[in-house]
């Protein structure tokens, strides 16, 4: 891991934000007063990469990156590792309780191709992918730095005073800090797998074992055996093969006889099959006595229409019976108004009669009317004067002369009044209801008399319509031929409608009679005419009906000879078919004279051919019996063979099947899949030798693993291994941490191990005297644990057990001022030459003035008021 820039914003003692360009350093210093803010700088890498700080204490410990003051913080760091570039950023917040919380964490993969001296907005901006958020940061920079919090605490950030205790710690806990450092847990978790391991060998053993035990037929036996079997086989598939050609040409020859037998037994049949329909004999019969019905039938209708004609000829000579029927109804019609007309008349003529005396009584109550009123006004007039002259006083004006009044009149009240007033009110009421009696007496006379000028009126119609058949063809006047029915004399202007006052004499007006019927209209020679007609139509209707039935009839002959003669060609077709299956036995040909002595013909060559026909497939038979008992022969030889080698033979009996013999193919089928089955066992034999060979194999691999795993779990074992490996990396550690030292000391000091493991110091300017490092100066001390420091960052990465670390930084937090001028100037010299190949950041914490002036790039750090400042000097 090998940072390019760090960016402090409210971050422990710097309280503005501050960017640290690291791109073109591989050698830097930090210098400030104590408490400027030098060691805040590598706490702030450390905590971008691993949300927490060594000298913090616990790991989960976050709230001592804010300043009591402060609510937020960040860092951010870029970095490259392994060929490629990322940037991890963690952010805090504190809540209104004062609590310090992780308001952001995230880790990026940046784009390579930006260069390194560019700004941070632009590094960080050009973002190739997002790899980690919240709580998986950590666990994503450790695996793609491959270095976990503790080795980078360990072998990256060397903080003050860790190394002088790993110096002086005792050989256990030297062990145990070894342990954490090279992960020597590994070697656990491979020992535990080495258990697993051998577990799972034997059980592998075990069942290989046991499979082998449960193979049968996996010895050299039971292979001869198999061969043998098979062998054998093979020499009687061979020997089958030859029986079953014979036995094949033996189904060939019967398949052929059989079918000759066959086409015998087909012309048997047909001959059989011919034979004459039971209607042949009696068909030419009854095609003539259809012929005869045809014609009977014709003649029948020739009369029937015949008839039917003359009656419709009658018919037409007739009156038009509407005509009759209508004039029947219009005298019908004419009777009826005559009728009411004559109720009207005599109706109006007493109305007109009771007129004179209502008007007389009606003259009579007007005048008793006027004579009561008038009566009944004088009494009105005497009593309105009795009652002025009550009113009256002397000397006062008369309201009737305005003259004084000299003495009052006497008037007595007259008697009567009321009585007078009653009379002519009853007078006004008789007379009222006397001109009301005379109004609806006129109002009915009058709608009388319009009554029967409307009957006068629709009788003449009537009697028009009467008139209308019988006009004199002289004149054309449909009222000639009327006469009156009283007199029997000419009522020509009887026809004309009445005119006249109604209200006049009945003797002074003249009332045409209107009940004149024309002559020659009789009511009994029109109903008679009318029931001549319907007899003459009735008569046409059957005589019709009879000539329809008559056509029937003959259609139903026509049908019946069409049918006879249809069958007749049907059973001519039935008879050149049934020939046709019989040609080729040589039938002889047809006469088409007579359907019957056709088929006489031809059954009578059927009975002779018939007999020959027999006797060849009688022979037939005979020939197909003898070929196959030969096919038994030879079916019962095979099927011996079969037997005598142990092939089942399922569902076979002594006589073969005839036709095609398919059982004569299974029974080769029956060879083969028994040499197959024998090739399969022999191939089964083989397989389990082989699976036999296999299993003890794999039996004997498995076993040799579990013991392998047994012997490795057994090294690994913690009381045993832990402490070889310790001692190994220890011996190295001490080794390349001598040759340092040796420089550091001038060549007067070695590092060793004792006896029991603890470091000692081999003092050349004693003789070689080996002592315990504890008996050296400060100055010495920090000189061999900063050996043992640079042994460290140098050895651990190839000690480790999981992988092999890229160290590509190197920071100390060591108090150099304990070194004498030439020590510090060797130990520059050391960092220097660390740092010189270029393959390695080296950063350093110190106050001492001549070695900070010896390094290339110094970062100055000073603290005010405001918090800490950093500036870049350069050398």
């Amino acid at each position: 891991m090998r940072p390019l820039r760090l960016h402090l914003d409210d971050f422990g003692s710097f309280r503005e934000p501050v960017t640290v360009d690291f791109s073109d350093v591989d050698y830097f210093v930090l210098v400030g007063p104590t408490g400027a803010g030098k060691s805040t700088l590598i706490d702030a890498i450390c905590f971008a990469l691993y949300g927490t700080v060594p000298r913090w204490g616990k790991e989960n410990v976050i709230a001592h990156a804010l300043a009591p003051s402060a609510v937020a913080a960040k860092v951010a760091l870029v970095f490259e590792t392994g060929g490629r570039r990322y940037a991890v950023v963690r952010a805090l917040k504190r809540d209104a309780k004062g609590k310090v919380h992780t308001a952001e964490a995230r880790l990026e993969e940046l784009v390579p191709s930006v260069p390194a001296t560019a700004t941070l907005d632009e590094l960080m901006s050009a973002v190739a992918r997002p790899v980690a958020e919240g709580a998986a940061v950590t666990a994503e920079v450790q695996r793609v730095t491959g270095l976990e919090y503790k080795f980078f605490t360990q072998c990256v950030v060397l903080p003050q005073g860790r190394f002088a205790e790993f110096l002086h710690a005792q050989p256990r806990e030297r062990q145990d800090l070894l342990v954490q450092l090279l992960d020597a847990e590994v070697y656990e978790r491979v020992r535990q797998r080495a258990v697993q391991e051998e577990s799972g060998a034997a059980q592998a053993a075990t069942l290989a074992r046991e499979r082998l035990a449960r193979l049968t037929d996996a010895d050299e036996a039971a292979e001869q055996a198999a061969r043998t079997r098979l062998a054998a086989l093979r020499t009687l598939d061979e020997q089958v093969r030859g029986d079953l050609d014979a036995l094949r040409d033996s189904a060939e020859e019967i398949r052929h006889l059989a079918g000759e037998r066959e086409a015998a037994r087909r012309r048997v049949a047909a001959l059989a099959a011919l034979g004459m329909p039971a209607e042949v004999p009696t068909l030419a019969e009854t095609v003539r006595a259809a012929a005869g019905e045809v014609r009977d039938h014709a003649c029948d209708v020739e009369s029937a229409e015949a008839e039917e004609q003359r009656a419709e000829d009658d018919l037409a000579a007739l009156d038009d019976p509407d005509v009759l029927a209508d004039r029947i109804r219009t005298l019908d019609e004419h009777e009826r108004v005559v009728a009411e007309l004559r109720g009207v008349q005599e109706r109006a003529d007493l109305t007109r009669a009771g007129l004179e005396p209502l008007a007389e009584r009606a003259r009579a109550l007007e005048a008793a009317l006027a004579e009561a009123e008038e009566a009944g006004e004088r009494l009105r007039d005497a009593h309105a004067g009795a009652e002025l002259a009550r009113r009256l006083v002397v000397g006062q004006e008369c309201p009737t002369c305005l003259r004084p009044v000299e003495r009052l009149p006497h008037h007595p009240v007259s008697a009567g009044l009321r009585a007078a007033e009653r009379h002519v009110k009853t007078c006004r009421k008789e007379a009222e209801q006397a001109r009301n009696r005379r109004t609806e007496a006129e109002t009915e006379l009058r709608h009388l008399e319009r009554t029967a000028r409307d009957l006068t009126e629709r009788a003449t119609r009537t009697t028009r319509h009467l008139a209308a058949g019988l006009a004199d063809p002289a004149t054309g006047d449909p009222a000639a031929g009327l006469i009156d029915p009283v007199t029997g004399d000419p009522a020509a202007g009887l026809i004309e409608p009445a005119t006249g006052d109604p209200a006049a004499d009945p003797a002074e007006r003249a009332v045409p009679d209107v009940t004149a019927l024309p002559a020659g209209v009789d009511r009994d020679d029109l109903e008679g005419r009318l029931a001549a007609v319907r007899a003459a139509e009735r008569r046409a209707a059957k005589l019709r009906q009879a000539a329809r039935d008559a056509r029937a009839r003959l259609t139903t002959a026509h049908r019946r000879a069409d049918e006879l003669t249809r069958r007749t060609d049907r059973l001519w077709r039935d008879l050149e078919s049934a020939r046709d299956t019989v040609v080729p036995l040589g039938a002889p040909p047809l006469t088409r004279d007579d359907l019957h002595h056709a088929w006489t013909d031809l059954l009578t060559w059927r009975d002779t051919t018939a007999v020959q026909e027999r006797a060849a497939l009688s022979k037939g038979d005979e020939r197909v019996a003898e070929a196959e008992h030969h096919a038994r022969t030879l079916w019962s030889t095979v099927v011996g063979h079969l037997t005598e080698h142990g092939v089942d033979v399922p569902g076979t009996t002594a006589a073969p099947p005839t036709g095609a013999t398919p059982d004569s193919a299974r029974l080769g089928e029956l060879v083969v899949a028994a040499r197959a089955r024998a090739q399969a066992r022999l191939a089964r034999v083989e397989e389990n030798r082989a699976t036999a060979r296999e299993l003890d194999e794999r039996a004997r691999t498995e076993e040799e693993r579990a013991r392998v795993a047994k012997e490795l779990a057994q090294c690994l074992r913690a009381d045993a291994f832990e402490r070889w490996l310790c001692t190994e990396a220890l011996d190295l550690l001490v080794t390349a941490a001598s040759g340092t030292l040796r420089e550091l000391s001038d060549g007067q000091y070695e590092l060793a191990l004792g006896a029991r493991n603890e470091i000692e110091v081999i003092d050349h300017a004693e003789a070689g005297l080996r002592r315990n490092a504890r008996t050296l100066s400060g100055g010495e001390t920090f000189q061999a644990a900063l050996a043992l420091a640079l042994a460290l960052s140098d050895q651990v990465a190839g000690l480790s057990a999981t992988a092999a670390r890229s160290l590509d930084s190197l920071f100390l937090d060591e108090g150099f001022g304990s070194l004498d001028p030439a020590t510090l100037d060797t130990v520059a010299a050391t960092l220097e030459r660390l740092a010189g190949g270029r393959e390695r950041m080296v950063g350093v914490v110190t106050h001492v003035p001549a070695l900070a002036d010896r390094v290339p790039v110094r970062f100055e750090v000073r603290r005010d008021a405001k918090g800490s400042h950093l500036h870049r000097v350069m050398a």
